[in-house]
């Protein structure tokens, strides 16, 4: 069975460029033709590590909520992103890929990802995407 959840990580200030007219389509979309999502917290945070660890600002967490999406979501092997780490690929076997925009509707809830020596972890609290863009 499928989460009824996903996650998808992304900067905070690519999120409030990237958001327009009730979607959120990240600047890989058009070339990667899907979005790359995560299921699980023990995976979201490995992808976390593996791809945001230089980061300049803070990291959002999107929950996303599978049935109010639009487009398709299907579950695939892995499509690692170049320059970024592997592991990742130990905590998973096949990860969501959303196949267009995502519905701001779709977007739960929004967190930033905290941040220690040892790595990212999961956002303390929880708020709306409007919250976290500033709009």
């Amino acid at each position: 069975m499928r989460p009824a959840q996903i996650y998808h990580l992304t900067e905070q200030a690519a999120l409030s460029e990237c958001i327009s007219a009730g979607e959120y389509s990240p600047a890989s979309l058009p070339e990667d033709g899907f979005v790359h999502c995560s299921a699980g917290r023990d995976t979201t945070l490995a992808v976390a590590n593996d791809y945001f660890s230089s980061a300049d600002g803070p990291v959002v967490l999107l929950e996303i909520e599978v049935s109010r999406l639009s487009s398709d979501v299907v579950y695939e092997a892995a499509a690692p992103i170049d320059g970024g780490e592997a592991s990742h690929l130990a905590t998973a076997v096949e990860f969501p890929h959303v196949y267009g925009p995502i519905d701001t509707e779709a977007i739960r809830a929004a967190g930033i990802l905290g941040k220690t020596a040892g790595g990212f972890e999961w956002p303390q609290t929880f708020d709306t995407l409007d919250a976290i863009t500033g709009d």
